[in-house]
């Protein structure tokens, strides 16, 4: 990975909990099932063994990914972000477009970013343009239907 891979105290706590569930719950669940069905005789129609065995490799790949996605994270709590008075990582900004329509945007690691709920990835263009800015700062966003421009209302961090 060329650049470090941001992620909130709370999203790496639900990485490890959903790594957590599937090593030491789901997994031994499925392979108590396929241990059951292979012993039912011929594998090869046996529905519970072979579900079982798509299953746990599918299990096995989750788990590969969420260790690789703990190893690489770089755990920043946004609370104790020095500077304050600028968007960086974990800030809730409040912006508005040239017709005073506003949103509130939070910027987080990009494997906890959720556009319904408002938060957004770090590396996530519009997160980018807004890195750095102060209130009033205007950053132009490059979005599907072209170029907008958006001023910084206000900046929060929590704690």
């Amino acid at each position: 990975m060329d650049q470090p891979n941001y992620i909130t105290p709370a999203g790496y706590a639900a990485l490890k909990a959903r790594y957590d569930n599937l090593l030491g719950a789901e997994r031994p669940r499925i392979v108590e099932i396929v241990s059951w069905a292979a012993g039912n005789g011929d594998r090869s129609e046996n529905g519970d063994y072979l579900y079982g065995r798509k299953r746990m490799r599918e299990i096995d790949r989750d788990l590969n990914r969420l260790a690789r996605k703990m190893k690489a994270a770089r755990v920043i709590d946004p609370a104790a972000q020095q500077d304050k008075t600028r968007v960086w990582f974990g800030a809730t900004v409040e912006i508005a477009d040239d017709d005073d329509n506003r949103r509130t945007l939070t910027l987080v690691g990009d494997d906890e970013q959720d556009a319904g709920a408002g938060r957004i990835g770090w590396n996530a263009p519009f997160a980018r343009a807004l890195r750095g800015a102060a209130v009033g700062d205007v950053r132009n966003v490059q979005l599907p239907g072209g170029e907008k421009q958006w001023e910084v209302m206000a900046i929060r961090y929590p704690g």
